[in-house]
Formats: structure tokens, C-alpha cells, sequence
């Protein structure tokens, strides 16, 4: 069973050091290709987006580029730390805590994008962040729930993804060290004992149904893995 903390427990991880990409490489075209993908969503260069739970998101700025404003909310202290020191000159760009998030003006964003965030937590930890993301978007705003785990796929899927991923870029031997290392790192064991959450299409927009939200899969993932599913989201009284 899923604890109820399950989220702190990977707010603790990924705010400690850990390797979860085979090399720097890999680590910067992911961080490019999410980037772009989020650019594709934005529909004005005054939009207001928004990046919950975002990570290192060390392409923010070709994002911030793309649009108005940029917040990137992040609930891991070392990694909020980082991203204030590192996008410090961008006026473009302001770091919020997710706890911030609850006391910004209702309905001011734009775009809210959640990208591989919602494995991490529990139906009712992603119930709470659904509510507040539907606050804070304006009546014609979106949603774009990225990198959904499906009951039906298993880890080869993601294996088999990364791979392809690293030899048409490049760093295929790296990859493989890298899978090798994770199968002993504590990733691995966290993954094991806490688990991830998985959502099949129907269950996923059902859920956002509930919240509120009228939504749909979208016909590529964000990001490099084609196994998993990106959903896009409006207010229920607004058309997809």
C-alpha cells in the first residue's frame, strides 16, 4: 500500500544527491527536450506559466523566453535554493515553494504544466495539487499533466525507451553503466518499497473530472519516453 508521506519521501530523495541520469549529456537533453515540449504548449508570448514540482529545469530559460512569466514552483528546499541562485538575473522568472503557490492570485496563469511528478504521489497528495492548480488558472487556462505511468507498462518499457533515447543521442554506453548503477542505487530501493503510482487513460481523466478539469490524452508524452501519456486540461466549462 501507498504510504501517506509517499511524496516527502521523494522530496527527500531528489533534494539529496543522487544520480538518476547516466552523464551530463543526459541530464541536459532531457532538461532541453522538456523545455521545448513546454514551449510547444504555450499559445502567447505574455502567457503566464507555470512549472509545478519542476525540478532542476536547468532550460527554464528558453522557457521564460517563450512566454511572459515564468514560476517555477519546487517543493524540495536544496533544489529551490539552486534554482533562486541560478535564475537570479532572469526577471522573468520567480521561484515559488508549492506552499507559495496556495497564496498567488486566483486565476492569473495561464499554463500549469505538471511533468513526471504524479507517479511520486498519492491520489490524494495529486487530489490537493489538482485543487490548487484549478485555482490559480484563468478561465480559458491549461493544463498539461505530462509523463503518466500506465498499470500495463512495466519498467522494460522504460528501459527500452532510455535506450533509444541515449543511442540516437549519443551516450548509449553511458546509459548502460547508468542502468547497471541503478539497479543498486537507492533509488532502486525507494522505488521498490514506496512504489510509483500508476493511472490507465480512462482513470487519469476520470480523476481530472473530478477535479474539475474536462481533459484529454494528448497525442505525444512530454519527454523522450513514448510509453507513458500527457494529458491536456481546461476548466470542465470550457471546450477542449
Amino acid at each position: 500500500m501507498l504510504g501517506a508521506a509517499r511524496m516527502d519521501e521523494w522530496i527527500d530523495y531528489y533534494d539529496s544527491t543522487h544520480t538518476i541520469y547516466a552523464s551530463k549529456l543526459h541530464r541536459d537533453l532531457h532538461f532541453k527536450l522538456i523545455a521545448r515540449d513546454i514551449i510547444g504548449y504555450i499559445a502567447s508570448p505574455d502567457a503566464v506559466v507555470l512549472d509545478y514540482a519542476c525540478g532542476e529545469a536547468l532550460s527554464a530559460a528558453s522557457v521564460a523566453d517563450a512566454c511572459g512569466k515564468l514560476y517555477l514552483a519546487e517543493p524540495a528546499p536544496g533544489v529551490r535554493g539552486r534554482l533562486i541562485a541560478r535564475f537570479a538575473p532572469n526577471t522573468k522568472i520567480r521561484v515559488r515553494s508549492l506552499e507559495d503557490l496556495t497564496r498567488m492570485a486566483e486565476t492569473s496563469v495561464d499554463l500549469v504544466v505538471m511533468n513526471s511528478v504524479a507517479q511520486y504521489m498519492t491520489a490524494e497528495e495529486l487530489d490537493s495539487a489538482f485543487a490548487v492548480i484549478r485555482r490559480l488558472l484563468k478561465p480559458n487556462g491549461r493544463l498539461v499533466l505530462g509523463d503518466i505511468l500506465r498499470p500495463e507498462v512495466g519498467m522494460l518499457r522504460d528501459v527500452l525507451a532510455l535506450l533509444k533515447f541515449a543511442r540516437s543521442h549519443g551516450f548509449l554506453k553511458d546509459a548502460l553503466y547508468g542502468l547497471a548503477s541503478t539497479a543498486l542505487s537507492d533509488y532502486r530501493q525507494l522505488r521498490t518499497r514506496v512504489g510509483l503510482q500508476r493511472y490507465s487513460e480512462r482513470e487519469m481523466i476520470d480523476k481530472l473530472a473530478a477535479a474539475g478539469f474536462a481533459a484529454s490524452r494528448a497525442h505525444q508524452n512530454v519527454g523522450h519516453n513514448p510509453w507513458r501519456m500527457t494529458f491536456v486540461a481546461r476548466h470542465a466549462f470550457q471546450r477542449n
